[in-house]
């Protein structure tokens, strides 16, 4: 039979065509010792097969059941126990990144009693419980189910003006938190017509579906059309152990970039949000921090950060995104691989990594795109004399930077381009 479900150790940076990049990058990193969570990766064959079929191929769940007890016993917890329960993200992963396309699933095997018992695991933290759970509903509710996002934010957004003007979310307490699950189930009820599903496996299978049928969803489809990616590549899905970033201020979680995307340096570049998970760093509930931040925050998780960021870049020979999670000063590695980048940065990355020894000169000359070179000579507004009449948090890299912009790259070597306008 088909082979369907591989543990992290199984695979390797390689199988992309397999476990997708996600896959097997996590796989690649948890072989190399990084602090990774564990975990198990379903192959794109199977999502090509359901998709076909309209149903999970012959053999699979029962693979996935399989994995998820060794899971288990690996974590010492059970899915949904009520008493220690053991909680996972279920993430999409294709062949090449397709970021935001497709759909993730986060503290998975939560119900009415599970959450107890997460409360209990956590020394007593019921807030920091609650605060899970209706993540749970909400991301449950919208991916899974197809319930309209905003109903659940309509929702948050009145319980956090019930609380003060300007409330943020990490402003509810267990209270605010135990009415507004009350309202999400009643919204999820309300949309699909039946109870939010508390048997933690038929959580995890329905998941499962939502990823693997997320590979045909419009935004996925015009994002291939764009970037040319073949539509018979299919999907892969991670089921991975959960940590929490979202566990109080020693908690955390963040995107870190081996060298800055958009002028090639080489320094630290990315973004941190104390005491929140993933998602929220991309919805934009909140303002990000930069990078830096994390030092003063937490300098011994900062300084492991950029430990592992350098064994990311030499192994990989190229400048990583990695997206991270701290819980309870713990730091935790979700996922890596090569980071996008404007044009002018892989001019500057490309000979300042030949200058280094990381890759040879056939290497440096193939990571420059002839496609991308017009880019270099676009029309750039100067910021030097100007005056700003708003901030914000740029959405985009955008083109390369001006000569005078606050971040400059280093005086320019021979053969290597500067940044003037």
């Amino acid at each position: 039979m088909t082979k369907y479900v591989y543990d992290f150790h199984e695979g390797n940076k390689d199988m992309k065509d397999l476990l997708g990049g996600k896959g097997a990058n996590l796989a690649e990193m948890t072989n190399m010792g990084l602090p990774v969570p564990p975990g198990f990766t379903i192959t794109t064959e199977a999502c090509i097969a359901y998709l076909r079929r309209g149903e999970f191929p012959e053999g699979l769940w029962e693979e996935v059941e399989e994995h998820l007890a060794r899971l288990e016993e690996r974590m010492g917890r059970r899915l949904g126990d009520p008493e220690d329960p053991l909680l996972v993200s279920v993430r999409s992963g294709a062949k090449f990144s397709m970021p935001g396309m497709m759909d993730t699933v986060l503290n998975l095997g939560l119900n009415d009693a599970s959450v107890e018992g997460l409360a209990r695991q956590s020394g007593g933290d019921v807030r920091f419980a609650r605060d899970a759970y209706r993540r749970f509903i909400q991301m449950f509710g919208k991916i899974v189910m197809g319930v309209p996002g905003e109903a659940f934010e309509e929702a948050l957004e009145r319980a956090k003006e019930a609380t003060f003007p300007g409330a943020q979310d990490t402003d509810l307490d267990a209270e605010d938190l135990a009415r507004l699950i009350e309202e999400f189930r009643r919204i999820y009820r309300e949309h699909v017509g039946a109870d939010f599903p508390a048997d933690p496996r038929e959580q995890l299978r329905l998941a499962i579906e939502a990823v693997f049928k997320s590979w045909n969803g419009k935004r996925a489809r015009d994002y291939r059309r764009q970037n040319k990616i073949s539509d018979d590549l299919g999907t892969a899905v991670n089921v991975v152990a959960m940590v929490f970033g979202n566990r109080g201020d020693d908690s955390g979680t963040g995107v870190a970039f081996t060298r800055d995307p958009s002028t090639g340096e080489r320094v630290p570049y990315g973004d941190y949000l104390p005491n929140a998970q993933g998602e929220d760093v991309v919805a934009g509930i909140r303002n990000t921090l930069p990078l830096a931040e994390l030092e003063r925050l937490d300098p011994t998780s900062y300084r492991e950060l950029l430990r592992v960021m350098d064994v990311l870049e030499r192994h990989y020979r190229d400048m990583c995104d990695i997206e991270f999670t701290i819980e309870k000063g713990k730091l935790w590695i979700l996922q890596t691989r090569v980071g996008k980048r404007t044009a002018f940065a892989e001019w500057i990355m490309a000979y300042d990594m030949l200058e280094e020894g990381l890759i040879d000169e056939d290497t440096a000359l193939l990571r420059v795109d002839a496609n991308r070179l017009e880019e270099l000579f676009k029309r750039r507004v100067r910021a030097d004399g100007a005056t700003p009449i708003a901030k914000g948090l740029n959405a985009s890299p955008a083109a390369p930077p001006p000569a005078g912009w606050s971040s400059p790259p280093t005086t320019p070597r021979p053969g290597r381009p500067a940044a003037s306008a």
